[in-house]
């Protein structure tokens, strides 16, 4: 694992999925076959040479905006979605494990029975030695989303970009799902996303992408073998970089 094979354009890269994505078909919790499929997806990529590290959102179990409009104190909600994103960090890094992936899972709130606390030098290690780091709950501090966390794990790891997968192969100006007519972007600069309200992810992540000159790459999880295609400069997605 980890000898490189191929031509890469991104060497390290941190891959952020929704909680959500977990879910395949299902409306709550954890679907095993797509938690595999997307463990198959990341080997590929480390098979390419690549470090890889990941953020994973809690919403197929909790989301704490959502809990707090229903009563439940922000802060406290915020904490509760952070567990849930724990949750699904270990479910990932059992789907890895048994495929053969040598996998640590860091969480922001120490709770050292089931991870290590996150330990900023010691991941870029594990990363070095060819193991996926999957970083969870979030920043480990409430108000901030798990996009946030990304873009903030992406820097510390000096990662060369950060990917998003979503459930289509880019960003549009509005949901292809319901409108018809929507445009899909090829590249667009941090700038369009903010001022056009593009909502790919929240605005502290993509100011503090802009500001370390992190492009963001928003991609298709449904399309198989997609990640390993952009990692070598193919496939189709949308880049967020830079102004010029």
């Amino acid at each position: 694992m980890g000898v490189k094979t191929e031509k890469v354009k991104y060497h390290r890269v941190l891959l952020k999925l929704s909680g959500e994505a977990l879910m395949g078909k299902k409306e709550f919790g954890l679907d095993t076959d797509t938690v595999v499929r997307i463990a198959n997806e990341v080997k590929n990529v480390l098979e390419l040479g690549c470090e890889v590290c990941l953020v994973i959102g809690g919403g197929n179990f909790f989301r704490g905006i959502d809990a707090a409009s229903q009563g439940i104190e922000r802060g406290t909600a915020d904490y509760m979605g952070m567990l849930a994103t724990v949750i699904n960090a270990l479910a990932v890094q059992g789907s890895l494990e048994r495929i053969g992936v040598h996998t640590r899972v860091q969480s922001a709130i120490p709770m050292s029975t089931v991870c290590e606390p996150y330990i900023r030098r010691r991941a870029s290690r594990h990363m070095e030695k060819g193991r996926v780091v999957i970083f969870a709950a979030g920043t480990g501090s409430p108000y901030f989303t798990t996009d946030t966390a990304a873009a903030l794990r992406s820097v510390e790891m000096d990662c060369d970009a950060l990917f998003k997968g979503t459930q289509v192969d880019g960003v549009y100006s509005a949901d292809p799902h319901k409108v018809q007519e929507a445009k899909r972007y090829k590249s667009l600069t941090y700038h369009d996303v903010l001022s056009q309200d593009l909502r790919v992810m929240d605005a502290a992540a993509i100011s503090l992408a802009r500001e370390n000159k992190i492009p963001i790459l928003v991609f298709s999880l449904h399309s198989s073998g997609e990640f390993a295609k952009i990692i070598k400069g193919q496939g189709k997605y949308t880049v967020i970089r830079k102004e010029g």
